[in-house]
């Protein structure tokens, strides 16, 4: 899935072909890849698979998950002079890309330290980029919540406005469904978390609630359903989210994770072999 990927990334920029490939000569280069900013490394397994795909050699001095520096060099790579040229601006920005959002979880996660809660990101992805938005996370040290609509039943406000009885509804869903297959309510009130409970379902997500609404839940939850998970979203950042893993919630979720995460810079280098 990786090569395929990086293979459609490539074409994307060369298109009909690479105009600098017509005019140029081929010469054996050495092509140092150097960090510009602070933060956390990722998109290294894709910019490998790159380059196996066009035979062009390489050495890492840093991983996925790594914590870089300014003038960190990252890595080396040597081939023709024309296939780096025409793999720079991919590289750069599987690079670019998937570090600014590991940077980002990073920032997040470095809050919750000291808790047991999960970081969880959302589905608040670009398109066809889910995989390598998601594999960014987990290189920032957050976890995934689910890859899409086939591997956990989620009820959001917008499903619940079509659902007469939610008991039945659920009921019905664990016929129907795969055995191991969860079921996951969102949840605005107090009240919806008890029903959601009540009702069966695996995890409740308190959606915009405040700390004390939380709290309560949290309470109930421990009281009566404690095999139940509650997961936090809605209105969280980086000031508040201990606040929020304090309630006693067992994950918290957050979109701006990826879609608010900063590019970090990176450069190439030429050298004459």
């Amino acid at each position: 899935m990786i090569k395929s990927f990086v293979k459609k990334a490539l074409q994307e920029d060369i298109g009909r072909g690479d105009l600098f490939r017509l005019v140029s000569k081929k010469k054996k280069v050495q092509a140092k890849i150097v960090s510009k900013d602070e933060g956390i490394l990722a998109g290294v397994d894709y910019v490998k698979a790159l380059c196996k795909v066009e035979k062009i050699k390489f050495e890492f001095f840093k991983k996925d998950g790594d914590i870089i520096k300014k003038g960190d060099e990252i890595a080396v790579l040597e081939g023709k002079s024309n296939k780096i040229l025409m793999c720079e601006r991919t590289i750069l920005n599987l690079l670019q890309h998937a570090s600014g959002i590991a940077t980002n979880v990073h920032i997040y996660k470095q809050e919750l330290k000291d808790t047991k809660v999960k970081l969880l990101d959302t589905r608040k992805t670009r398109p066809h980029l889910r995989i390598f938005e998601k594999y960014a996370v987990r290189c920032g040290g957050g976890s995934n919540h689910r890859m899409g609509l086939d591997d956990c039943l989620m009820l959001k406000d917008t499903h619940l406005k079509t659902i007469d009885d939610l008991k039945s509804f659920i009921e019905n869903a664990r016929y129907k469904l795969p055995y191991t297959t969860k079921i996951e309510v969102e949840c605005e009130s107090i009240e919806d978390a008890k029903y959601a409970m009540e009702c069966g379902s695996d995890m409740v997500m308190c959606d915009n609630m405040n700390i004390n609404e939380i709290k309560e839940v949290v309470k109930y939850k421990n009281e009566n359903y404690p095999h139940i998970l509650l997961e936090a979203s809605g209105n969280i950042t980086k000031e508040n989210i201990l606040e929020y893993a304090k309630t006693g919630v067992d994950a918290i979720s957050s979109g701006s994770l990826i879609h608010q995460a900063t590019w970090l810079d990176f450069s190439m280098r030429i050298y004459d072999d």
